[in-house]
C-alpha cells in the first residue's frame, strides 16, 4: 500500500519594499486557515525588512538585509499566527487564525 503524502497549500507572503507587510492565498488576504501544511513563499523586497511568521509551533524568518523569495513549509496547528517586520513591529505586522 502507498501512502499518499498530504497536500501542501500555497500561500504568499510579501514585505516592503515601502514600509508593507502581507499573508495572501490566491491573491487574497488571509485571516482564517485550516490546520495542514502550506507551503509560504515570501517575496522579501527590501533590504532594511523581514518577514517573520509565529505561532504553534512555527518560527521562521527572513533575514533583514535579505532581499528575493525564500520559502517556508510548515504545518499550521489550531491558534493564532502573527507576522512582522521585526525592526518595525509596531506597526508592519499581520496575524491570522487557525481553526
Amino acid at each position: 500500500m502507498v501512502a499518499l503524502a498530504a497536500a501542501v497549500i500555497a500561500l504568499t507572503g510579501t514585505v516592503g519594499p515601502g514600509f508593507t507587510i502581507g499573508l495572501a492565498h490566491d491573491g487574497r488576504p488571509v485571516h482564517r486557515l485550516a490546520p495542514g501544511r502550506y507551503a509560504i513563499t515570501v517575496r522579501d523586497r527590501s533590504p532594511i525588512h523581514n518577514f517573520h511568521l509565529r505561532g504553534p509551533g512555527v518560527n521562521v524568518a527572513t533575514g533583514v538585509e535579505f532581499v528575493g523569495k525564500r520559502t517556508f513549509v510548515v504545518t499550521l496547528r489550531r491558534g493564532t499566527y502573527r507576522y512582522v517586520c521585526d525592526p518595525h513591529a509596531g506597526f508592519m505586522r499581520g496575524s491570522f487564525v487557525v481553526s
